[in-house]
């Protein structure tokens, strides 16, 4: 793997002698009180602005800042106009753009595209204070307020939709964000490398069109340059050489009369010994190879092709050995770089040291912001995951080499929050990352990883080549647990089971220490068809870790519990699939109450598949094996109701759907039985189900909000009278529950004399 530039060797910018700001400032007044005249960069995020290294606006604000720039923060601006845009004047190189720290679609809207009634990265967890489309918007704002200022795309949100994707909220591929946003230039992944080489250039007097090799980064090329060779990965199933049609009136034993014969030329001896010649071959060159996708209107048009994209996609994912892409839009090209260099331990060390206050902005005053409340005590050790989950977009965005923080940073933080943050009572909430257990677990040979291609370290099965051991993290935790006023750490972050029942003195460790009680690990099936195209292990290697872990519970003397995850609705499951795990549920005495559907996020994998009903995990054809999709509403009902069996609202509906099954020895009041034969006269359980989507009969203001706010909501399509397909059903379901009620006051009426007779009330089995 190419060396990079270490991001604490760049000359410091000019600007460095005003030193760091207490806070990033958000008002003139506050760049007033710092002695700036003017910002060299604004950071335009969709989250509040909280100084701490687990908020993307922070980490790159402070990072540019140690490079000596002046960085300001417009955080959730009114984006009706571009005043707000202009609060801090223009800035001296460039804007940069983010939409937060999730995709700003994913933030509003739940897995049943239904608005969700809040925002965890908002003061008092407010919805509605960021556009759909975020990054889009707050561009075309920026251009608006000062249309020569570059702008420079980053964030998840960036990140994830760089490339021509399936847009699960209009069900239609969506160009690169590049294109849409107008911006100059995308950075994706992990973008520290990206963002400190792109602003030094700028700051030199580059332009930014001309920043075109630095890797982590889109941007718009017109044709591939000279000296690079291009691979061409537009079409699959090509056709073999077609061979000649022979004139059936000619004798093929005179070879003289043949034409086809002739053009053979003369025929070589195959005992004869040839010179072996070695040519040169441009493919050698991986750093000057370029692999041409398909373009964006036929990924738009064919879904195939489409799953043949992704697959090429993240076939070029390892920074050892990933080839630059280009894909045309129209008639210009999309380039994308290879992805960035993983920052080594030090790098990450200067990263998550810089000066953070670790709470939000002043400006916020007394107002909680649910994501800093959920993270304030937590620590992040480490980035990346080689897991692979087909369902999830880590390994897209932070790749699968794992860029690890020393101890002694870790510990460094950990003593911070217990010396500086406000509120702390002794608790570390969380000591992990993407996942919590591969702190310091990586190829046991740099030469291999930096070769393989393979999408996952631990599917099928674990890699010989990984090395599983856990003792760099026994340490840790046993370091952080013995520090004054530390009272007690938790894991929090998910836990891959599969590597660490590899190491029973890890389990033991986290067993005996660092569980409150209940830890969340995520199964997330029980079938073999679901979990191949997740890419998860089976079974029964949970059942192995729930032995290890209730044998260490019982040994340290503690009553302490797992909780299982389960996805919905995810490609390759079927309903015989969902009956299963439903009986295995219901076996195991589980009530899932809360219930996680499969949500098609961009780039994904399994977003692939659901897209195409194709299996990127493998070469794709036209003729290849096709994947179950489960996209229609009711199948995606019927699928959450079998999570949920325990709930009566959902037994009609799973009676029908195993009759249909031709398993209706499933229902009854046996222990084997999944569901009763009756209804209960009245549903006393009340479902958490709508706990984070918009109430009943909001959605007729969120509409009407959206419509005045933006145009790019990636809302369904509307109806012929103008009406949302969602309001539609709100509206009926309003008219019925009108009409309920009016008849229950006819039947009161008329029992007291005041009408009719009342209709005999039904009776309802017990």
């Amino acid at each position: 793997m190419q060396a990079a530039k270490p991001l604490f060797d760049y000359p410091k910018y000019w600007a460095e002698c005003f030193g760091p700001a207490p806070f990033l400032p958000m008002s003139r007044e506050e760049m007033d009180q710092l002695g700036w005249d003017s910002c060299d960069i604004i950071i335009v995020t969709g989250d509040a602005y909280v100084d701490h290294p687990s908020f993307g606006m922070a980490i790159i604000g402070r990072l540019l800042e140690s490079q000596g720039f002046r960085v300001g923060i417009i955080a959730q601006p009114n984006w009706q106009s571009k005043d707000d845009f202009m609060k801090l004047g223009e800035p001296n190189l460039f804007f940069g753009v983010a939409a937060g720290n999730m995709d700003s679609m994913i933030n509003r809207y739940t897995a049943d595209k239904k608005i969700r009634s809040d925002d965890a990265y908002t003061p008092g967890g407010l919805a509605g204070k960021r556009p759909d489309r975020a990054s889009l918007v707050y561009s075309q704002r920026c251009k608006e307020a000062y249309k020569h200022v570059p702008i420079v795309l980053g964030g998840i949100e960036a990140s994830l939709r760089r490339i021509a994707h399936y847009d699960y909220w209009q069900d239609r591929v969506r160009n690169s964000i590049l294109i849409d946003a107008s911006a100059d230039i995308l950075l994706y992944g992990n973008a520290e490398r990206a963002i400190v080489e792109v602003a030094q250039r700028l700051s030199y007097g580059h332009k930014i069109e001309d920043i075109t090799d630095v890797r982590g980064t889109a941007f718009i090329r017109r044709d591939t340059p000279q000296g690079w060779y291009e691979v061409d990965s537009t079409r699959i199933d090509r056709p073999g050489k077609i061979d000649k049609i022979i004139n059936p009136y000619v004798n093929t034993q005179d070879t003289a009369a043949c034409a086809i014969e002739q053009e053979k030329g003369p025929v070589e001896d195959p005992q004869e010994a040839k010179v072996v010649q070695i040519l040169a071959s441009p493919k050698m060159t991986r750093d000057k190879t370029v692999i041409r996708l398909p373009s964006m209107e036929k990924v738009r048009n064919d879904p195939v092709l489409y799953a043949h994209a992704n697959r090429v996609l993240h076939l070029e994912t390892n920074p050892g050995n990933a080839r630059a892409l280009v894909q045309k839009h129209g008639e210009i090209d999309v380039w994308f770089n290879p992805p960035p260099i993983p920052m080594t331990t030090e790098e990450m060390d200067y990263v998550f040291g810089m000066p953070y206050q670790r709470i939000p902005h002043p400006a916020y005053g007394k107002e909680k912001i649910p994501a800093y409340e959920m993270i304030r005590f937590s620590v992040n050790i480490m980035r990346g995951c080689f897991g692979g989950c087909t369902f999830c977009s880590i390994t897209e965005h932070e790749g699968r080499i794992i860029q690890n923080r020393s101890e002694e940073s870790i510990i460094r933080e950990i003593e911070e929050i217990r010396d500086k943050v406000p509120g702390f009572t002794g608790v570390i909430s969380d000591l992990g990352g993407p996942t919590a257990n591969m702190y310091r677990i990586a190829c046991k040979s740099p030469e291999i990883e930096s070769a393989c291609r393979k999408p996952s370290c631990v599917f099928p099965g674990i890699c010989p080549n990984l090395n599983t051991d856990h003792s760099s993290l026994i340490q840790l935790y046993r370091s952080a647990r013995a520090l004054p006023g530390v009272k007690k750490i938790l894991i929090a972050s998910g836990l891959r089971y599969d590597l660490a029942v590899e190491s029973p003195e890890y389990v033991k460790e986290l067993v005996t220490h660092h569980v409150g009680g209940y830890l969340k690990i995520a199964p997330e099936h029980t079938e073999e068809g679901p979990l191949n195209q997740m890419m998860k292990p089976g079974i029964g290697t949970y059942d192995r870790f729930k032995r290890m872990f209730e044998k260490y519970s019982k040994e340290a003397g503690k009553e302490q519990y797992l909780i299982p995850y389960f996805i919905a609705a995810h490609p390759g499951t079927t309903d015989e699939d969902m009956m299963n795990l439903a009986l295995w549920l219901k076996g195991n005495g589980f009530r899932a109450d809360q219930v996680q559907a499969f949500y098609p996020s961009p780039m994904a994998t399994a977003t692939a598949m659901y897209h195409s009903g194709k299996n990127p995990l493998r070469k794709v054809t036209y003729k290849s094996d096709g994947v179950t999709i489960v996209k229609s509403e009711e199948q995606r009902r019927l699928h959450k109701a079998f999570l949920r069996y325990h709930d009566p609202k959902g037994w009609p509906m799973l009676r029908e759907a195993l009759t249909r099954m031709g398993r209706a020895d499933l229902i009854g009041p046996g222990k084997h039985q999944l569901i009763p034969l009756h209804q209960p006269a009245t549903d006393s359980y009340q479902s958490a189900r709508r706990k984070n989507s918009t109430p009943a009969g909001s959605h007729k203001v969120a509409k009407e909000t959206t419509r005045i706010l933006t145009q790019h909501t990636g809302l369904p399509p509307r109806g012929s009278d103008g009406g949302n397909p969602w309001d539609k059903r709100e509206q009926a379901k309003a008219a019925a529950m009108a009409r309920n009620k009016q008849a229950a006051k006819e039947r009161t009426d008329a029992a007291k004399g005041k009408g009719k007779k009342p209709a005999r009330k039904p009776v309802v089995p017990r």
